[in-house]
């Protein structure tokens, strides 16, 4: 199939730097054709503007049946995708559908991109994603190849420290992010199976359930970890917003308390990952996120 991969993938994947990201996109439409020639699937159309890591493409199986067929590269870790949603079998994520195939393709039950909680008002949209992201919490599968919160936030630690050279001016936040997380790290309240990059538009409307969440980059550590992604959803309406910070802390304790999370350790890691998140915009020149995040850290 010849295509043009779309732009999003193309600017996102030139951020990473990295040589087999940029050999992977070059060859990424003979992937597409090899992986549903595998599958016995019939591809329709590449789904715009897709993902910032991976190509998602419209997809009919032989019984007629509409499906998504997702390729990432290897640095994206497809095969931890495929395990954790092998463990949670449709409860709760979007189902697998290729159990037996690995190679670096998965295809998954369609559900309508169009529509995820986001779509909702504010308040609901919170209150339906964190339901959703409840249901993904089970113990990790024997056997896990995915990493795990200290090792996935001591490489981020390590960058966040390079990086201070060039923007001294984030040294202070950097400092803050970083005794947050040994403290930590250092006694964790529990080991469940996490989403890893989960927000409100990671939670899209499903035929089997109303809400199913897609996309996961799986760890295993505490829920607090997890959760601190979803307060910073929407991050540019609350730094337009004279109330952001009020609102922010408002969020923290109402999902702490919602999912009966500590509110200091979804605080820290809240901190942790704004500030990582902000560290590495600005590494790669997307200044205006990078400063948006950097402020709402600021807050917590």
């Amino acid at each position: 199939m010849a295509f043009e991969p779309p732009s999003r993938l193309v600017n996102a994947l030139g951020e990473v730097r990295d040589d087999g990201a940029s050999e992977w996109l070059a060859g990424v439409g003979t992937l597409l054709d090899e992986a549903a020639a595998r599958r016995e699937v019939s591809v329709e159309r590449v789904h715009v503007p897709g993902g910032r890591s991976s190509l998602v493409a419209h997809v009919r199986r032989a019984d007629g049946s509409p499906a998504i067929l997702k390729l990432a590269p290897e640095r994206f870790r497809p095969e931890a995708e495929r395990a954790a949603l092998t463990h949670w079998d449709g409860f709760g994520a979007v189902r697998l559908l290729d159990e037996g195939i690995n190679d670096g393709a998965l295809l998954l039950e369609r559900l309508h991109p169009e529509i995820s909680v986001r779509t909702l008002p504010e308040a609901k949209a919170l209150l339906e994603a964190a339901g959703t992201l409840r249901r993904l919490w089970v113990g990790p599968p024997e056997g896990r190849n995915c990493e795990t919160v200290p090792e996935r936030t001591g490489r981020q630690a390590t960058a966040m420290r390079a990086t201070v050279d060039a923007f001294p001016e984030v040294a202070p936040l950097v400092d803050a992010a970083l005794e947050a997380r040994e403290s930590l790290v250092a006694a964790p309240p529990e080991l469940r199976l996490l989403h890893g990059t989960f927000r409100q538009s990671k939670v899209l409307s499903g035929e089997r359930m109303p809400w199913l969440v897609v996309g996961p980059d799986p760890v295993v550590g505490e829920c607090a970890f997890d959760l601190a992604r979803l307060v910073r959803d929407r991050v540019e309406d609350l730094i337009g917003s004279p109330s952001g910070p009020a609102i922010t802390r408002r969020r923290v304790k109402k999902l702490a308390e919602s999912l009966d999370v500590d509110q200091e350790r979804l605080r820290g890691w809240t901190l942790f990952r704004a500030v990582e998140s902000g560290v590495r915009a600005l590494r790669v020149g997307r200044e205006r996120d990078g400063e948006n995040l950097l402020e709402f850290a600021g807050w917590l």
